[in-house]
């Protein structure tokens, strides 16, 4: 029950108003009032009890300025990165100036026009995953076996035909790739390779980290070649790292389609 009287000119004491103490202890009652309430608080154990609970949690909440902050999410991060790096579009600031000086600058963005494209853009990577691994589900590869005259009978599996390329195309240079990177983060589809084990083998042989965390791996289709996109954060503000493996690749064949920086320099 609250009082919402500050009790000077009226009746006070049990029940206190819990907005009464508050202000109380807070300071914010002139003098006079303060004076007169302090005494009949102090002698009242169920006012002195609310008052230690207020002093206590001032004291807790003064102690958040000295806790370290957590810091964001690196999937939170990536996916803000990619937005960002898909909404830069450089133009001309200066029309007259001579052709290959003009300063480049990035336009005036709408920001709740950029977090709605971003959302879409969010939606749909989630869309392309799983339209991606409901086509590995249902798909079932049968490999048939052959007999060796040197295999001594023992039933060899047959080579299996490369598979056709899958996913979006992109140039022999990774041309276009950065338009897919809003769309891949956060999407785990391995393609050609199926496996994580696979790819942590092609990511060794190219002599990169395989304990590093990927923020997004998708199939591309590169220049004709059947390829896995995989997407690594560089540590700068919507800049990627971008790193196409062929359908070949694994231990001592890396075989990189294309390797390049996007974003911001």
């Amino acid at each position: 029950m609250t009082d919402e009287s500050r009790g000077i000119g009226g009746t006070v004491g049990p029940p206190w108003s819990v907005d009464v103490l508050a202000d109380l202890h807070a300071g914010v009652l002139d003098e006079r009032e303060a004076a007169e309430l302090w005494p009949l608080v102090n002698a009242d154990p169920e006012a002195l009890a609310i008052i230690e609970a207020l002093e206590a949690t001032t004291a807790d909440l003064a102690e958040l300025a000295n806790e370290p902050v957590a810091p964001m999410p690196a999937e939170y991060a990536a996916r803000i990165d990619a937005a960002l790096a898909a909404e830069m579009r450089v133009t001309p600031a200066f029309q007259g100036a001579p052709e290959g000086q003009q300063e480049q600058v990035a336009p005036v963005v709408d920001l709740a026009a950029a977090r709605r494209r971003r959302n879409k853009r969010i939606g749909w990577g989630a869309g392309i995953a799983t339209v991606a691994a409901a086509a590995i589900a249902a798909v079932a590869i049968v490999v048939p076996t052959t007999r060796e005259p040197d295999s001594g009978g023992i039933a060899q599996p047959a080579p299996s035909a490369p598979s056709a390329p899958s996913g979006p195309s992109v140039g022999g240079d990774g041309g276009g790739a950065e338009a897919l990177v809003g769309k891949a983060i956060g999407v785990r589809d391995f393609g050609s390779l199926k496996t994580e084990e696979r790819l942590d083998a092609c990511v060794a042989a190219a002599g990169m980290d395989a304990d590093v965390r990927p923020e997004g791996i998708r199939p591309v289709n590169v220049a004709g070649k059947d390829g896995v996109m995989v997407i690594y954060t560089t540590g700068k503000l919507a800049q990627f790292r971008i790193v196409a493996f062929g359908a070949d690749c694994g231990p001592g064949n890396p075989s990189v389609l294309f390797d390049k920086i996007i974003g911001p320099k």
